[in-house]
């Protein structure tokens, strides 16, 4: 009886894995050395026709961080103890806006304060003493990114004090800082109105951007009153670390407030002519524009 030999076994040759016989998965964008310039998604490359697995990840991130940002609940409490750890006094109000469902579906409820708010801050400023005149309201609101104040408010006021204390020639009065939940940029204008300020601050949470979920903005409005335009606010933007610093912001808000002082006046008639009496300041200043 015969048998058939078993097969020989085959000889694998080595997998060549050098990369200069692998074809590649990504092609690169042949303009990449311009994405140093800017936070922006651009020569991001492909895989075939679509984009790398990496960008697309990115992407999905980036989504989740400003989504997230949105939704972030606003602490007012904490930052009204570190408010009055520096010396600070404050009022914590809400806007006419009952939850953040409502607030994102309802832009003109953020910005009025709600009935009891308005009420309790018509109060204090009635039983303040009658002599109290203020030259500036500060107002912390949460806006679209709570995460924003949060990061950059605190610092922000701290770096403003610093040179409004440094003026020596004029003093500035400053109300308590009033902090508001679910609120939009025009709620400083009732607040500044009923206080009686000669001008008001808001500091509020941008919209989040998809590299920047920690944007904050500044608006300065001269005799502050309900029904002002955004055409007679001064908007400072992109304040985080990433962007607009906040000693920049400080320094660009400070020179808009004593302007404002002086002309009586914000908005488009109020330009931001500080890197022309300041030559020496540096030019990344000089990129973030105000309006």
């Amino acid at each position: 009886m015969s048998t058939t030999p078993p097969p020989a076994p085959k000889t694998r040759l080595p997998l060549d894995t050098s990369a200069s016989r692998q074809p590649a998965l990504v092609t690169p964008a042949p303009w990449g050395t311009l994405k140093r310039f800017t936070d922006a998604r651009i020569a991001l490359g492909r895989a075939g026709h679509s984009l790398p697995t990496a960008a697309h990840l990115e992407f999905q991130l980036a989504h989740a961080q400003a989504r997230d940002a949105v939704h972030w609940p606003f602490d007012a409490a904490s930052l009204a103890l570190g408010l009055e750890h520096s010396g600070l006094a404050t009022l914590q109000l809400r806007s006419a806006a009952a939850d953040r469902n409502t607030y994102l579906q309802r832009p003109d409820l953020g910005r009025r304060l709600s009935e009891p708010s308005l009420q309790a801050l018509t109060q204090w400023s009635a039983e303040s003493p009658p002599a109290a005149s203020y030259d500036l309201a500060l107002v912390v609101a949460d806006g679209l990114s709570a995460l924003a104040v949060h990061q950059n408010a605190l610092p922000l006021i701290a770096a403003l004090r610093q040179r409004l204390q440094a003026d020596n020639q004029t003093a500035w009065a400053l109300a308590p800082v009033v902090l508001v939940e679910q609120a939009r940029v025009a709620v400083g204008d009732e607040i500044g109105q009923v206080l009686g300020a000669r001008a008001v601050v808001v500091l509020i949470g941008e919209r989040p951007g998809l590299s920047s979920p920690d944007s904050m903005g500044i608006y300065l409005s001269a005799s502050p009153r309900v029904g002002l335009t955004d055409a007679q606010r001064n908007c400072i933007s992109n304040v985080r670390p990433a962007g607009l610093a906040v000693e920049q912001a400080a320094d660009k808000l400070h020179y808009l407030l004593h302007r404002a002082r002086t002309l009586g006046l914000t908005g488009v008639t109020l330009k931001d002519d500080s890197m022309l009496a300041d030559p020496g300041g540096d030019g990344p200043a000089a990129a973030h524009f105000v309006i």
